[in-house]
């Protein structure tokens, strides 16, 4: 199934697609809804970010060709750091370029939504408390990020987390669908999910050995090499082979 969460007429809503349209529900697929009879067009409604987490974790140099491009060892234990829910935004949405930096980047990634409270999950267990799949760019100033070492205010600012278009419930990592990025069409970016130095299921278990996940939360888990610089005018699709295309224009503050 795939989910989306839109703005309608009447508000916002969640659904599901469907050949002809979206099918609205009543509630949220993160604790009760209830399918309704009716199937709006798709260019009826605004599509959103799939969720709006209480927090968005992400994981550093997670391909190993990425953590090469950037002259960084293989981590031997995950890398692990936060984006604001504040840096969410939804496809369509605009990546704004902050006045302080001149080397913002691109960071095409899959995000995996938490689906129920999750706290010292073993990976064996992990599935139980995934609600699904959705694609994601980590969008990071970087120079920021490499002149004072704070990954946090580098990839922390306000529109600097795309998600969407959808939440994939049936996505499978293991089965190494592909990541990639065009800039303007351009593929800049594109490696397989099976390219994780850790997994999703090792990623949860060691998150939440540190944290509790709530539903609706999202864990970024790295991205394949290629990233570079995006500019004001530039055009950013995310595509996550099964899940969709994340579209996302550049304008500068």
């Amino acid at each position: 199934m795939k989910i989306v969460r839109v703005r309608t007429d009447e508000g916002i809503a969640y659904g599901a697609v469907e050949p002809e349209g979206i099918r609205l529900y009543k509630g949220s697929p993160l604790f009760e809804w209830e399918s309704t009879e009716v199937v709006t067009p798709f260019e009826s409604v605004q599509l959103l970010s799939p969720v709006f987490p209480t927090k968005v974790l992400a994981i550093g140099r997670n391909y190993a060709d990425h953590a090469a491009e950037m002259d960084s060892a293989i981590p031997e234990s995950p890398i692990l750091f936060l984006k604001p829910a504040t840096a969410v935004i939804g496809p369509g949405a605009a990546i704004v370029i902050p006045p302080d930096s001149t080397n913002v980047h691109h960071e095409a990634e899959v995000a995996v939504v938490i689906g129920s409270v999750a706290r010292n999950v073993r990976a064996e267990n992990a599935a139980s408390v995934i609600l699904g799949y959705t694609a994601a760019n980590d969008v990071t100033a970087r120079d920021i990020q490499r002149a004072d070492g704070q990954w946090t205010r580098g990839k922390g600012y306000d529109t600097f987390c795309p998600l969407g278009p959808a939440i994939e419930t049936e996505f499978d990592p293991l089965e190494g669908p592909q990541v990639m990025c065009r800039v303007n069409g351009e593929v800049r970016q594109s490696g397989p999910t099976t390219d994780m130095v850790f997994g999703v299921a090792e990623l949860i278990e060691f998150i939440t050995r540190v944290m509790t996940l709530l539903p609706g939360d999202v864990i970024l888990t790295g991205t394949p090499s290629g990233v570079g610089p995006i500019v004001a005018g530039d055009i950013v699709e995310v595509e996550v082979e099964t899940i969709g295309v994340l579209t996302n224009p550049v304008v500068k503050a």
